[in-house]
């Protein structure tokens, strides 16, 4: 960051607004989108794991999370800087109201910016173990994970750290947030086991769909933020962002109610909800790097994969990924990764940027399924390593009785629905 450089007034009113549109994701997107998918007697939990992801998240973030992460203690030659940050910005030490980034914002809302995709991450996990997990055994777990696998990982691919060396493309998350977060949310699932009445072939339905359409809404419309901000200005480049963002989710939406009609008789609204989110994930990686035609393809390739996921390979292996999280954000992510290094053209990226394999630079495809194949590991290894800790120390799964009652009186001593 530097202090010299003159504060650019426009570029710092787009980033405030993008910021606020990424917190609306967490609170109440994505507590909405998940809560309407869950039973009744669950709603509240999840509304109040995603507040309590709010406050916890944010205090680490800004206490050590950023220096984590972004922090510059390690470079000049040493090892470390390749794995972390340091611990020279520790309490924002050094940042002062006119400590500027390139872009001419303060880098206080550069701090607050990625602090909001701290937030959204393990947030999406939550889908995953839904209706069977302790309150305190999830909160334990996610101070830990956001510690040690959030923080690291946003390191290597967006602060300096070996992806980011390695020449991986990640503009908005596609690695850092959904493959991290969706493949640690198929851990959790395996390791937590199913639901105590969960029956392959025998959905559990949503309790109000009109509710996950409000959370898919809200998703869509800070997703805007998401993807649009992580240029930090607002050019050209926000505006190909916020295009491609809007024309995947669009592509996804249709094409996941187009084989929902063919496969099931009726295009859903749930349905229909599902794939604008895998649209949305997998557009995240390639929003600055991809055009209109690499938009349309990302989003109907994702959806459909999505679409196979969800409705034949997790009832084929019988898992309990209660809502989805690994099928659509872990796997939306796998693919939105992969797809930037077939799609990325330098039309967008400019002379000399990247470009992917349909524009004959087979190299970056490479460099990108090796990022993903590094992502999903560590996840995984991370993943499972803390829910052991976590499950040996506290607890994490509730006993048989709380969960057939529900989340909500036994965890919280209150009702969504007292009427």
């Amino acid at each position: 960051m530097d202090t010299h450089l003159i504060l650019d007034s426009g570029n710092t009113a787009w980033m405030i607004v993008a910021t606020l549109l990424v917190f609306m994701m967490t609170i109440p997107g994505i507590a909405l989108f998940y809560g309407g998918l869950m039973r009744r007697k669950n709603m509240l939990s999840v509304v109040m794991q995603s507040l309590a992801i709010a406050g916890v998240v944010s205090i680490l973030w800004m206490v050590f999370g950023y220096s984590f992460a972004f922090g510059t203690g390690f470079e000049g030659g040493s090892f470390f800087k390749y794995g972390i940050g340091g611990l020279d910005k520790v309490m924002l030490r050094g940042i002062g109201l006119d400590t500027l980034t390139a872009t001419g914002i303060p880098e206080l809302i550069f701090v607050l910016f990625q602090c909001m995709f701290a937030l959204i991450t393990p947030a999406l996990i939550l889908g995953a173990f839904a209706e069977r997990v302790k309150f305190s055994g999830f909160l334990f777990f996610t101070v830990l994970w956001s510690v040690l696998v959030y923080m690291p990982m946003a390191h290597w691919v967006w602060g300096g750290g070996f992806l980011m060396e390695m020449g991986a493309v990640d503009f908005a998350g596609g690695t850092v947030v959904h493959i991290n977060a969706g493949v640690a949310a198929l851990v959790m699932a395996l390791m937590v086991g199913k639901r105590s009445d969960y029956r392959v072939g025998h959905p559990i339905t949503p309790h109000n769909i009109p509710i996950v359409f409000l959370g898919t809404a809200l998703l869509w419309l800070g997703w805007f933020g998401f993807n649009a901000g992580s240029g930090l200005a607002a050019d050209g480049l926000a505006a190909n962002a916020f295009l491609v963002t809007h024309i995947a989710t669009c592509a996804a939406a249709v094409t996941w109610a187009v084989i929902d009609f063919f496969v099931n008789k009726k295009a859903t609204t749930v349905g229909a909800c599902t794939g604008a989110v895998a649209g949305l994930v997998a557009i995240t990686p390639a929003a600055g790097s991809v055009d209109l035609v690499g938009a349309l393809c990302i989003g109907v390739i994702t959806s459909a994969i999505c679409f196979w996921m969800v409705a034949v390979v997790k009832p084929k292996f019988g898992y309990d990924d209660a809502l989805d999280a690994f099928g659509v954000h872990g796997v939306g992510g796998i693919l939105g990764s992969v797809l930037t290094g077939v799609f990325a053209t330098q039309f967008v990226t400019g002379e000399g940027g990247v470009q992917g394999a349909l524009y004959g630079d087979w190299h970056q495809l490479w460099i990108q399924v090796l990022a993903t194949l590094i992502s999903i590991v560590f996840s995984a290894v991370m993943t499972f390593i803390l829910f052991k800790v976590v499950d040996k120390l506290v607890g994490i799964r509730v006993d048989k009785r709380v969960e057939e009652e529900g989340l909500d009186i036994y965890e919280h001593g209150e009702s969504a629905y007292d009427l």
